[in-house]
C-alpha cells in the first residue's frame, strides 16, 4: 500500500491547498488510487483552473447554434436538417516530446471529439508551429509533425485541408500542434455525454487499455525543463486503422435505439469520460475495473483510471440493449465489456477484486474542482516605434523576394502535399488559398467552408488586439471564398497562468476576441486552453488558434485567390494607411519587433466583408484574397503564382510611402479582381454600401510595380516553392 501525504500530492501536480481541500472533501485523506484521480480531474489541462473565470465571457449563442461549449464539440445548424460539428484542440507538449506519436493522436482525438456526438468526420486542419529554423530540434519536430498528422488523418480517410504553419524563435522550447476536425450529422442524431438513468449499463468500446498516455493530461499542465524527454512514456501511441473501425461501428450503433450518452476517452482517459458523464447527469457511476479490457498484465486500478491509451469510447446504454450493441462491436472485431452501471449515489464508485478501491463524490471532482482568479496585469498598447529612418535604404526588389523566400511566407505545398486532402472527393478548395471550402456530400449546392488562423506577434504586442484580430482574420477568410461565417472553435495557447503578465495576456485576447466576436455575431462554440506553454521559465508568444467556419449556400459561386484572366481590373477595399509596426517586413525581415499592431475597426470589418460576400453572389468578381500578413504586396504576389498570371501596379507612392503602401499590414482590405463588364456595377455597389475601394492596377502577362520594378512571374514562383524542399533535404 502506497501512503499518501503532501509530498506525493505535490508530485501529482497538487498545492497544498488543493491537496488540504482533498481532504475535507471526502472526510479523509485519499488513497492511491483517488490521489491520481483528483490530480487529473483537477489538472489545468481537465479542470481549466485558471481560465473558466474569463472564459465564461465569451458570446457563444446565435440563431444557429445548437450547442455551445461544455460538450465534446460545437454543433451549429447549416439549414435542411443538416449541422455542423466541430472543434479544435492543442496536443503540443507531447508532440514536442514525441512528434509523430503526439501529432498523429492530436488528429485522433479530435476526430473522436467530433464522432462521439453522431458526426462523420468531413475535414481535418491544423495549426503547427515551430521554433527557428536554424534551431537543432526544428527540422526533427517539422518533419515528425507533418508525418503524424498525415500518417493519421490519411490512414483514416479523412482529408486534411487547411492549416498554418509558422517559425518562430519563441518557440524553441514549446512547438504548438493544434488540430481542428469538422463533421456533419443529421440535426436529429445528435449524440451528448449527459448521463441518465439509474440501473442503465456502462459499456468500454474500441481498443484495449495499456499503459501509456499514464499522466498525459497532467504533463500538459506542466511548464518543460531539461528533463522534459524523460517524459515519454506519457505520450499516447495511436492506431488510425483501430478508430476506423471505432469510428464506422459508433456511427452503426447510433443508427439504433440504443444509446443514453457517449463520450470518448481522451485526456485522463477513463477517469475524465466517467466523471464528466456522471457530472453532466447529476448520477453516480460504479465500475468493476476487473471487466476493463487491458492489452499489459497487471495493470493496477491507478494505471487503468489514468491510461490514456486510444480509439477508445465509454458508453451508456439503455437497460436490455446490450447484445444489440455487442453484435456491431464485435462485427467490427472491437473490444465490447459492460463494466459498469449508473447508480443514485452520485459518487465515482470503482471495484477492483471484489474491493471498493475508490469511492469519491462526483461533485468533488467536477463541481468542487478550482477555480482560481489569477492576478493579471493589464498589457498596454505599445508606442510608436520610430521605423523612418530605419526604412530609408531598404532594396525594394531584395525585400520583395526575400519575404517570399522567408520560411513563414514560403509556399507549404511541402507540408500539405503530405496529407490526402482530396480522399472523400469532397474537397472544393484545397489547401493554400483562404479558406478549404468542403462539399456536403449528395447535396449540390451546398458546401462549408473553414479557416484557422492566428497572428502571434500582434497578440504579444497587444493582446486585446491580437485576439480581436485573430477573429477578423479567419471572418475575412470565409467571407473571401463567399461563406456565411457562422461560429469559431479556439485553441487558446500561452505560457504560465501563474505570472500576472502572461495571465494579462489571455484577459486581453479574451476581451479582444470578445468584442470581435459580438460585432460580428460570430460565437464561440468549442475550444481548447492550452497553459505552461513554458522551458525554463521562458514562454511563448501568445497564439489564440482560431478555427471559423461558414456556410456557402450555392457552392458554383465559390471564389479562390487565382486571377483568371489577364487585363482585368484590380481593387483593394479597404483603406490602407500603411501601417508597418508588426508587419512581417519589420518582425520577419528586419528583425525591428517594436511598436503597435495594426488598429482594426470592427465596423468596416463587418461592412467590408458583406460587401465581399454581397459581390460574390452577385458574380461581379472573379477572384479574391484577403489582405493579411506581408500586406497588399504579399496577397497580389500570392493571386499571381497561384495563377501563374501576373500583375501592373500603380502605388502613386515614391520611396518610404511605397513601403508602406506595399507592406502595410491595416486589417479589413481585399484584393479583388473584376472584368471590364462588371467594373461600373461593382463600383456602383460599393459606393452605396459606403465601402471603401480603389483601383490600383490590372491583371498583365508580368509583374511590374510603377514601371521601375519588375519581375519573372517563374522566377518569383520558383523562389517561394523551394525554401521547405531545400530546408528537408
Amino acid at each position: 500500500m502506497i501512503e499518501v501525504n503532501l509530498d506525493l500530492a505535490v508530485q501529482h501536480g497538487l498545492t497544498l491547498e488543493e491537496y488540504e481541500k482533498i481532504k475535507i472533501l471526502i472526510g479523509r485523506n485519499p488513497n492511491f488510487t483517488e490521489l491520481g484521480i483528483f490530480s487529473a480531474m483537477w489538472n489545468e489541462h481537465c479542470s481549466y483552473k485558471s481560465s473558466r473565470v474569463w472564459l465564461s465571457t465569451l458570446p457563444t449563442k446565435s440563431k444557429r447554434v445548437i450547442q455551445g461549449p461544455g460538450e465534446n464539440a460545437g454543433v451549429i445548424d447549416i439549414d435542411d436538417n443538416d449541422v455542423a460539428i466541430f472543434k479544435i484542440e492543442s496536443h503540443n507538449h507531447p508532440s514536442f516530446i514525441e512528434p509523430y506519436q503526439g501529432a498523429a493522436t492530436g488528429v485522433g482525438g479530435i476526430l473522436r471529439d467530433v464522432f462521439t456526438m453522431g458526426a462523420r468526420p468531413i475535414a481535418n486542419l491544423n495549426a503547427i508551429r515551430f521554433g527557428s529554423p536554424d534551431h537543432p530540434k526544428t527540422k526533427h519536430l517539422l518533419n515528425g509533425v507533418v508525418a503524424g498528422i498525415a500518417g493519421y488523418g490519411n490512414c483514416i480517410g479523412v482529408p486534411t485541408v487547411g492549416g498554418e504553419v509558422e517559425f518562430d524563435s519563441c518557440y524553441d522550447g514549446n512547438i504548438l500542434v493544434n488540430a481542428m476536425n469538422i463533421g456533419l450529422a443529421k440535426k436529429d442524431k445528435v449524440f451528448y455525454s449527459i448521463a441518465s438513468g439509474v440501473g442503465n449499463p456502462v459499456i468500454y468500446v474500441g481498443s484495449k487499455t495499456g499503459r501509456d498516455g499514464i499522466h498525459g493530461a497532467s504533463m500538459a499542465s506542466q511548464e518543460f525543463d531539461l528533463d522534459s524527454e524523460s517524459k515519454k512514456p506519457t505520450v499516447q501511441v495511436g492506431d488510425p486503422f483501430a478508430e476506423k473501425l471505432l469510428l464506422e461501428a459508433c456511427l452503426e450503433l447510433m443508427q439504433t435505439d440504443t444509446i443514453v450518452s457517449i463520450q470518448d476517452m481522451g485526456a485522463a482517459g477513463l477517469t475524465s469520460s466517467s466523471v464528466e458523464m456522471a457530472s453532466k447527469g447529476n448520477i453516480g457511476i460504479e465500475l468493476n475495473l476487473n471487466k476493463v479490457p487491458c492489452r499489459e498484465t497487471g495493470m493496477t486500478p491507478y494505471e487503468m483510471m489514468l491510461s490514456e491509451s486510444q480509439e477508445r469510447m465509454l458508453i451508456v446504454l439503455k437497460t436490455g440493449k446490450e447484445k444489440e450493441a455487442e453484435k456491431i462491436f464485435k462485427k467490427w472485431d472491437l473490444d465490447f465489456s459492460v463494466i459498469g452501471i449508473l447508480t443514485d449515489s452520485k459518487n465515482l464508485t470503482l471495484k477492483y477484486d471484489n474491493k471498493t478501491v475508490c469511492d469519491i463524490p462526483i461533485s468533488a471532482l467536477a463541481d468542487e474542482a478550482p477555480k482560481y482568479e489569477r492576478e493579471w496585469v493589464e498589457i498596454k498598447k505599445p508606442e510608436y516605434s520610430d521605423l523612418e529612418k530605419k526604412l530609408d535604404n531598404i532594396n525594394l526588389e531584395q525585400t520583395i523576394k526575400n519575404l517570399l523566400s522567408h520560411p513563414n511566407q514560403a509556399d507549404k505545398s511541402w507540408v500539405w502535399e503530405q496529407y490526402d486532402h482530396m480522399v472523400m472527393c469532397d474537397t472544393v478548395e484545397f489547401p493554400g488559398g483562404d479558406a478549404a471550402v468542403i462539399r456536403i456530400h449528395g447535396n449540390n449546392k451546398k458546401a462549408i467552408a473553414a479557416s484557422v488562423d492566428c497572428t502571434p506577434r500582434y497578440c504579444n504586442s497587444h493582446p486585446y488586439t491580437g485576439g480581436m484580430q485573430a477573429v477578423c482574420e479567419t471572418f475575412r477568410n470565409l467571407c473571401a471564398v463567399g461563406a456565411e461565417p457562422i461560429a469559431i472553435t479556439n485553441c487558446l495557447n500561452f505560457g504560465n497562468p501563474e505570472k500576472p503578465e502572461i495571465m494579462g495576456q489571455f484577459v486581453g485576447v479574451i476581451k479582444g476576441m470578445t468584442e470581435a466576436c459580438k460585432i460580428l455575431n460570430y460565437p464561440v462554440i468549442s475550444g481548447n486552453v492550452s497553459l505552461y506553454n513554458e522551458t525554463n521559465g521562458v514562454g511563448i508568444n501568445p497564439t489564440p488558434t482560431i478555427g471559423g467556419v461558414g456556410l456557402i449556400k450555392d457552392i458554383s459561386k465559390v471564389k479562390s485567390l487565382r486571377f483568371k484572366n489577364k487585363d482585368n481590373n484590380i481593387y483593394v477595399i479597404g483603406k490602407t494607411l500603411g501601417h508597418l509596426e508588426q508587419s512581417v517586413l519589420c518582425y520577419d525581415l528586419l528583425h525591428l519587433k517594436k511598436g503597435p499592431p495594426p488598429s482594426i475597426d470592427l465596423n468596416d470589418e463587418l461592412k467590408n466583408g458583406e460587401a465581399i460576400r454581397s459581390l460574390i453572389n452577385k458574380n461581379l468578381i472573379e477572384s479574391c484574397h484577403d489582405i493579411s500578413s506581408g500586406g497588399l504586396i504579399l496577397c497580389l504576389l500570392e493571386m499571381s503564382m497561384a495563377s501563374q498570371i501576373g500583375f501592373k501596379l500603380n502605388t502613386n507612392k515614391k520611396s518610404l510611402d511605397r513601403i508602406k503602401f506595399l507592406f502595410g499590414e491595416d486589417q479589413s482590405r481585399y484584393i479583388v479582381e473584376v472584368n471590364d463588364q462588371n467594373k461600373n456595377s461593382f463600383e456602383k455597389i460599393l459606393a452605396d454600401l459606403n465601402v471603401f475601394f480603389k483601383n490600383i492596377g490590372k491583371t498583365s502577362d508580368k509583374i511590374n510595380i510603377d514601371d521601375d520594378l519588375k519581375f519573372n512571374l517563374q522566377e518569383l514562383s520558383k523562389l517561394n516553392k523551394e525554401w521547405f524542399y531545400k530546408y528537408n533535404n
